[in-house]
């Protein structure tokens, strides 16, 4: 059974849907921006810490990487089937477990005594992200009147972007002041208020009419497959290719070919492959994967070299990476707009070398660099290219399918930018050198560090080619004028109706509702709005 994020039922009690101008709706979106929140916030504040967290645990770099993978392994992992979870049982009830199973993970990652345990509560912390994250928009979708509901989705997004921008501020803050385990224990009494409202003011919905079964079978293949390819990267710098390495990363790569087989031939998959039949949509999930395992690899290491190498605490490297995520905030919604007037492709194309561009502006933060005139050039550009590149994203990927599966869509998208962030963080010390000691010597982390970003640029590079070659610039317009039309893009030609199976119908494509995007580790999830047919 697929996962959704856009939730179908009406409020239980009375069946009426909510307005926003009254408490119930207030308190809906609040309750919803709270627990979002947490894991919006989570994406950013632990990697400042993590420089900390490696000194307190005497832990290598390989633990530093697990720290952030175990999280991310889960939560990419089981996403999708978080929110057929929260459909079949009831959304509120599914969103409060992952919010109580979030903050109970997150107490256990702060009490942590060693980096065994601290990885362990990492994954289960994932796995309540994966409860929570779907089930906020989800709510929002199911419960709010239509009329309200864009607005609603502004004000959800709006206020997480902010939590997401002021992420590495408040990490750094929390790190240098009371300590690194308080990034964790900050979920406690969040969850300590979001539980409280939701069950008093928040009605459960749920589907009407219920139907398959779970796929649990897909998400434990799918989580399993991730982990034992992520052992194999982070184990190989240590242990080479022995079997070791070579026997994990060989059985991941079978279960991700049984993964395949597995989905294709169950009635009601987590991951439907029929979707993959859009042509428009496979191709924007690729430039996904280059994009992110970029921005993956780039946040992970330059957090680290802001206080390895350039000197930095924690809260001058949170506070350095602040113009990344601020220009996202106040740019995204323009940037939005602006791929909608000419198209997603040249967007697509633009925002990555941007990016390129500023990582590679990057390596000039090493042993006594100037903040002013090394480190911040480089992250404005690197922002710009950020903001041109993730709303166009997403717009994309909801025009790209039939409107009925822009949730699944979207899902599918998001989980994806997941893991390739995650095989990322593996990867990249492995192709750049870093040895498990290297974060501790500035030289030996600064000279790997110059190596890192090159490869991170060539990826953004190669997503760049494979936008302008294969993403339309029409894809945005109506499906109605385009069937049977020649596209601008690399000589492709567009289909009629109906020949990529589940491409979108003709009408008005489905139009992205989040206006703002902040979150440096995967687009947000984003239900779509569904224009009026023609």
């Amino acid at each position: 059974m697929g996962g959704s994020t856009s939730g179908a039922g009406h409020a239980r009690g009375n069946g009426q849907p909510v307005r926003l101008s009254v408490p119930a709706g207030r308190w809906l979106v609040f309750t919803t921006v709270l627990g979002s929140a947490m894991a919006l916030l989570d994406s950013t504040v632990v990697n400042v810490a993590l420089p900390r967290i490696g000194l307190d645990l005497g832990a290598d770099l390989p633990v530093l990487q697990w720290t952030v993978n175990a999280y991310m392994l889960t939560l990419a992992g089981l996403i999708l089937l978080g929110g057929a979870l929260g459909d079949r049982f009831g959304r509120r009830r599914v969103f409060v477990i992952g919010v109580v199973w979030f903050a109970l993970a997150s107490l256990v990652c702060g009490l942590a005594p060693n980096a065994g345990v601290l990885i362990a509560a990492r994954a289960f912390q994932g796995i309540g992200g994966a409860l929570l994250t779907p089930g906020s928009l989800a709510l929002i979708q199911s419960v709010i009147h239509p009329d309200d509901r864009a607005r609603a989705i502004g004000l959800w997004s709006g206020f997480g972007g902010i939590g997401a921008a002021i992420g590495p501020f408040l990490g750094g803050w929390l790190v240098d002041g009371p300590g690194w385990r308080w990034v964790f224990f900050i979920n406690v009494p969040l969850a300590a208020v979001c539980v409280p409202v939701a069950l008093r003011h928040v009605p459960e919905t749920r589907d009407p009419l219920p139907r398959g079964r779970f796929d649990v079978l897909g998400a434990m293949l799918g989580a399993a497959a991730l982990a034992l390819v992520t052992y194999a990267l982070i184990a190989a710098p240590q242990k080479g290719a022995s079997p070791a390495v070579v026997v994990p990363g060989v059985a991941g790569l079978a279960l991700g070919a049984v993964f395949i087989v597995v989905e294709r031939r169950l009635r009601e998959p987590m991951l439907p492959l029929s979707i993959f039949a859009s042509h428009q949509f496979s191709a924007v999930n690729v430039v996904t994967l280059c994009v992110y395992a970029a921005f993956g690899g780039f946040f992970f290491l330059s957090v680290l070299d802001l206080q390895v190498v350039v000197g930095y605490s924690a809260l001058a490297a949170g506070t350095a990476l602040l113009p990344t995520t601020t220009l996202m905030l106040l740019l995204s919604a323009r940037s939005g707009e602006l791929g909608k007037r000419i198209g997603p492709r040249i967007p697509l194309t633009v925002g990555p070398l941007l990016c390129a561009a500023g990582m590679l502006l990057m390596t000039r933060a090493g042993v006594g660099a100037v903040y002013w005139r090394d480190i911040l050039p480089a992250l404005l550009v690197l922002g710009l290219g950020m903001v041109v590149v993730v709303a166009p994203l997403t717009a994309t990927v909801l025009a790209s399918v039939d409107v009925a599966r822009a949730g699944l869509a979207s899902g599918v998208n998001n989980a994806a930018a997941r893991a390739a962030g995650l095989v990322a963080v593996a990867a990249l010390p492995l192709l750049a050198g870093m040895g498990p000691e290297a974060y501790r010597s500035a030289d030996a982390f600064s000279s790997t560090f110059r190596r890192a970003m090159p490869i991170c640029a060539g990826v953004l590079v190669l997503g760049a080619i494979l936008a302008w070659r294969t993403v339309r610039s029409d894809v945005l317009e109506p499906a109605g004028a385009e069937l049977g039309a020649e596209p601008e893009g690399a000589g492709a030609v567009v289909p009629a109706e109906g020949a990529e199976g589940v491409a979108r119908a003709a009408g008005p494509p489905c139009r992205p509702e989040c206006a703002y995007h902040c979150g440096v580790s995967a687009p947000p999830l984003d239900p779509g709005e569904p224009s009026p047919r023609t």
